[in-house]
């Protein structure tokens, strides 16, 4: 009941006292003592999502502009990405999965780390940083499905079952995203 209590005055915290991280995420793990920690910089992957207090929703012409941006820059339709961060967040770019994806679309701290992704739930770091590493999966996989997949399920995942994996989620990801993705190009 105590801890509770605690977290609710935290997190009510983290909306009153403006400033309060310049991040605009504080993470927290609970350490073998049962000590929590609350950082807005984590220095290990011990560390998970507690609450943010970043930008709110952006318009839609925006998000589609950043996609637009970065669909350029990386060679992949702006349209695509735009059905990925639907399905991925319903354009929400404070989203955190139960498995602790973060932003639009939905990045996994470990990706993060990997992509040098330091603000997730910021739009535009978002955007390029899924970009980027769709990219990839695209130029490693040389196919549309499989690298949605890959997004979805990791890449190991879909080089263990040769094809998209078994799993339910993974399967309704890709026919959700290429579904949206065909309706985004018919509407123009």
């Amino acid at each position: 009941m105590y801890f509770k209590s605690f977290l609710f005055v935290c997190a009510l915290c983290l909306f009153i006292i403006p400033g309060i991280s310049s991040s605009g995420t504080i993470y927290y793990y609970k350490d073998e003592q049962g000590t929590f920690h609350f950082t807005d910089l984590p220095t290990s992957d011990k560390y998970r999502p507690f609450a943010y207090s970043g930008s709110k929703d952006l318009p839609l012409e925006e998000m589609i502009e950043l996609t637009m941006l970065y669909g350029l820059q990386y060679s992949v339709d702006y349209k695509l990405i735009r059905a990925m961060i639907d399905v991925e967040s319903g354009f929400k770019p404070g989203a955190v999965s139960r498995a602790g994806a973060q932003g639009l679309m939905q990045i996994m701290p470990e990706t993060q780390k990997d992509l040098g992704l330091i603000s997730p739930f910021e739009p535009g770091s978002n955007i390029e940083a899924g970009t980027r590493y769709f990219r990839y999966l695209l130029d490693r996989f040389e196919s549309l499905p499989l690298a949605l997949a890959a997004y979805n399920a990791g890449p190991s995942r879909v080089e263990r079952y040769n094809g998209i994996p078994p799993f339910r989620e993974t399967q309704d990801y890709v026919r959700k995203v290429l579904e949206l993705y065909a309706k985004y190009q018919k509407d123009g």
